[in-house]
């Protein structure tokens, strides 16, 4: 007979336990255990059985390499976050807010590859087929090669596979995936770690790329447990405000390439555009008009230099705590720039709401736009306006101290390129000599920089 039971799992580690525990004993996270039932007499480890092989240890120098394990997508802004383009038998992790493009992305990459010849298996697992059918037509898909299969139980999808034979599996979502060895709704920690380690096995098995689309939680943490993003090769976050149309992915995790790119797509009728010069983008909105509290910084995206403003906004607060509010620059960031700023420079800013935000959608973490935030906010705060044609780099110490940025040189270019007419830089950094046309204002303290922009604003 059948007996029911249940378990506590940690959503975070996976860690199990018979009884709800505030704290889990394994990762210290707090209330990230759930109840599950499990049936008793049920083999739930018959899927993994079914991946045994007789394959033995290699020695690694005996291991040679695939020359052409590389199969690009012919999506230029998703091939520079990939590294280049799909590992052959990789296992990819795409995540993001609801209506952000994550289907869309997919369904433009399923299209390229079947022109290029590859079969595809798209597993829908929350739309019909007439659905993916009519986004396919609005976005002008290639639809040769591509196999559209409405499907949540794993076993089902496992027997197509075996069917079709397919170069790319596409898995829309994780979530909606279930299967008959884990008694446990779908979307549950057990589920999602049981169907993704199948998928993985299979990709890594018979050598065939898979993209896993992921849902994240209102924390923006994508959803089901931490070991998901252990198991996969790659982890992909799509970003955006749905709001808008431009769009970023960014990679957190990529066993095949660098995690410092950033993809650049504009969400258009008839799908995402890669952006080929986002630096116009980013500017585009600027207002011609000079007014207090914005500068220009050149930060650096991996091997792209990307050119963006910052604006800062400075009033009076009404409340007992000012405000610090940030988009797209970290809050903790802020909060010591601030320090610095009252400190080192003498700008009082206890009883003043504080505002910045990164233009065009952009998440900054590069430590070099530490020096443009600084300006921005002192700026703003003194009413006084930087010159239009001035960028600004460099990261601030805790004595007030400007710190050299790495790739200097390739900012400058791309500064210079632009129009850009003046820069402050490091007093640290050595000026590259190739860069030409541009005015360099090399500064050792916050205060230098700020009254180097505050002489040229005049």
């Amino acid at each position: 007979m059948v007996k029911v039971k249940s378990k506590w799992i940690c959503k975070e580690c996976g860690y199990e336990t018979a009884g709800y525990l505030g704290k889990c004993p394994s990762c210290g996270a707090w209330g990230s255990l759930e109840e599950e039932s499990t049936f008793s007499g049920k083999d739930s480890n018959a899927s993994a059985n079914e991946f045994l092989n007789t394959e033995k240890p290699q020695l690694l120098k005996n291991i040679s390499l695939d020359e052409t394990f590389r199969i690009p997508s012919d999506i230029s802004e998703f091939d520079r976050v990939l590294g280049g383009g799909f590992t052959e038998g990789s296992l990819i992790l795409l995540a993001g807010d609801p209506g952000i493009g994550k289907s869309t992305l997919t369904l433009q990459t399923c299209g390229k590859l079947s022109k290029n010849g590859k079969r595809v298996l798209y597993i829908s697992a929350e739309e019909s087929a007439s659905q993916v059918k009519s986004r396919a037509d609005r976005l002008l898909v290639n639809t040769d090669n591509i196999y559209i299969y409405p499907q949540t139980n794993l076993e089902n999808i496992k027997i197509q596979i075996e069917e079709i034979s397919p170069d790319f599996i596409i898995v829309d979502s994780i979530q909606a995936i279930y299967s008959n060895s884990v008694e446990s709704t779908a979307g549950s920690v057990s589920q999602i770690r049981e169907c993704c380690n199948t998928l993985m096995h299979i990709a890594k098995s018979k050598k065939i790329t898979t993209i896993v689309i992921g849902h994240v939680t209102k924390e923006g943490n994508i959803a089901g447990p931490k070991v998901l993003e252990h198991i996969v090769d790659t982890v992909i976050y799509f970003e955006g405000d749905k709001y808008k149309s431009y769009r970023l992915l960014r990679p957190i995790k990529n066993r095949f390439g660098n995690t410092t790119e950033v993809g650049i797509f504009e969400m258009a009728q008839d799908g995402l555009k890669c952006i080929t010069n986002p630096n116009e983008m980013f500017l585009a909105e600027r207002s011609k008009v000079s007014t207090p509290g914005s500068a220009i910084v050149a930060t650096n995206e991996g091997t792209r230099p990307l050119i963006v403003e910052i604006q800062a906004l400075v009033g009076t607060t009404p409340y007992a705590a000012p405000r610090r509010v940030t988009n797209g620059v970290d809050t903790s960031r802020l909060l010591q720039i601030l320090a610095v700023l009252e400190k080192r420079v003498g700008l009082n800013l206890s009883k003043q709401d504080v505002y910045v935000n990164v233009t065009g959608g952009m998440n900054i973490d590069d430590p070099g736009a530490d020096l443009a935030v600084a300006i921005a906010v002192a700026t703003g705060a003194r009413d006084v306006v930087v010159d239009d044609n001035t960028v600004i780099m460099g990261e601030i110490g805790l004595t007030g101290e400007i710190h050299p940025v790495n790739n200097l040189e390739k900012r400058l270019v791309e500064a210079a390129a632009i129009g850009f007419k003046k820069a402050i830089i490091p007093h640290s950094n050595e000026i590259p000599p190739e860069v030409k046309n541009l005015e360099i204002v090399r500064v050792k303290r916050v205060m230098d920089a700020i009254s180097a922009c505050v002489s040229s604003g005049k």
